[in-house]
Order: structure tokens, then sequence, then C-alpha cells
């Protein structure tokens, strides 16, 4: 199902670029491209920087509503670079101290799109494997190619996704999250919107377009409560019903006071279009 074609369309305008991730703005929307096609976008050392750097800075800049994630090249991502990571074997412990440091920067990375106020949207537009897998699974929407492949194909070379595994059980049911992880298979888009990995597959061609759409209709919607609302989502992910409701009650409290709601309800009940700007 494409997006609404009601969506405002904004020219793009494009930031400064750095080797690993290229930044452009379209609107109130912030584009990010990972940049290294020729290491297949792997998350390397240069790149988790680059990508916590990025996701702060969408964080902290009140212009920006919303944030696609896509790359550049055949490849999305393939995961961790395995070739800097075995470099490292050499060193006095083997690497422990510098494998323990990439897994942290990955998983704080990871976390801070979570918690970023802004919603994330993966445009996938080739396979992606291990973290890279994560990292679709860790956004808040996947758009994906019809050709784009997924996979945590850890456990075929002796090191199993046990990173990738945490994004990945909390987007899709255990079983099929299993047996993505016990045999390393490629999905294809279309058993990955299935299984709920991604929420929509669209031909390569309509891949950009879809998830701007996507992100512009977000980027339409009130801020402060699309950011209450993404908070309080991942939150109460975590808690027993009970308290999960209780949480949630607390959360509708609060955003019935805020300015927004405010404006919003007295603009359905006015019968008027709400003015976000002004609230």
């Amino acid at each position: 199902m494409p997006a609404s074609k009601s969506a405002v369309r904004h020219p793009l305008t494009a930031a400064p670029e750095g080797s690993e991730l290229k930044s452009e703005r379209a609107g109130a929307v912030r584009i990010l491209t990972l940049a290294r096609p020729e290491k297949r976008n792997s998350l390397s050392e240069a790149m988790l920087g680059a990508l916590a750097a990025a996701i702060a800075a969408a964080d902290g800049d009140d212009s920006v509503r919303a944030v696609v994630l896509a790359a550049a090249g055949p490849v999305f991502s393939a995961g961790h670079d395995l070739k800097e990571l075995t470099a490292r074997r050499r060193d006095a412990d083997g690497g422990r101290a510098y494998h323990a440091e990439i897994m942290r920067r990955c998983s704080d990375m990871m976390r801070a799109i979570v918690r970023c106020r802004k919603p994330f949207i993966a445009a996938v537009q080739g396979p992606a494997l291990a973290a890279g897998c994560q990292l679709v699974a860790t956004c808040d929407l996947a758009v994906a190619a019809s050709h784009a492949t997924f996979a945590t194909p850890g456990v075929n070379i002796g090191l199993f996704c046990s990173t990738p595994m945490v994004a990945l059980a909390r987007n899709v049911p255990r079983k099929r999250a299993m047996e993505m992880l016990l045999l390393g298979e490629q999905l294809a888009a279309d058993k990955a919107a299935e299984y709920g990995l991604v929420n929509r597959v669209v031909p390569a061609e309509r891949l950009r377009a879809e998830a701007l759409a996507l992100a512009e209709l977000i980027a339409a919607k009130p801020k402060a409560t699309v950011a209450i609302g993404k908070e309080a989502f991942y939150r109460q992910l975590e808690m027993e019903l009970d308290e999960a409701y209780i949480y949630a009650a607390g959360v509708m409290v609060e955003n019935m006071l805020h300015a927004e709601a405010k404006e919003g309800i007295g603009a359905f009940l006015e019968k008027r279009q709400p003015d976000w700007e002004q609230s």
C-alpha cells in the first residue's frame, strides 16, 4: 500500500558529506545515507561514529521531524566489518577489549535510534545482513525494495548474531526470529513483510519516494505528540501488562495537558484544521 499522495513534497538540500555517511534535507525530513558501498556499508568503527553523531544531531534539531535511513550501492549493510575486527586478534588480549568496545558502540547507536524523539524509517534497497538486519529492525518503520533480502547469518561463520537478536526478537514472532538466527538463511522482502520486519515492499524505483512520503506524513503530525508516543511505545513494551497500563495512563494524562492536545482536540470539535505551529 503506497503512502498517501497528499504528503507535502520538499526539494532536497544536501548537507556537507562525510566519507561514511551522506546527509540531506527534504523539508522537515533528514535523509541519512550509508555511503561506503565499496565496503558493503559495513558498520565499521568510523560508520558507527558517523551514525551516532548524525542521530544525536537529528534528535537535537527541532526543525527535523523524521529521519530516513538509506544506503548507497547494492547492499544496505553487511553488518560489522569483519576484517576490521579480525585485525585486532593481534592485540595482546586477542582483541577482547576492542571487540567489547565495538559491540558497546554498536549497541549504544541502536539504542540511540530507539531513544531519539524523531521516528526513523529504513529504506532498504539490498541485502541487510547481521548487524545490518539489526539496524533495520531497530528503526521504527521500514520500507524494502522487492529484491531486498534480510539475514542473520552469523551462525554460518561461528559467530551467532546475538546482538542483532535483541532487535530481531522484539520485531518478529519468537519462532520466526529463532528460525532466522539458527538457519542464517536469506529472507526475501515479501517474507520479511509477512514476519513483520518491514512495513512495506515496493519496486526498487519507488523505494526512496515511498520512504520519504512516509516520513513526510509523520513530519506533518504534532512533533511533541509523536515524541511522547514513540518514547511510550518502547518503554511499555518492556513492562508487565498491569505496569504498562498504569504507565500509559499517566502518559495520556500528561499528553492531554499538552498544548498540542488542546489545539488538536479543539480543532476537531470546531471542525477546522489544527495549527500545530501555534501549539
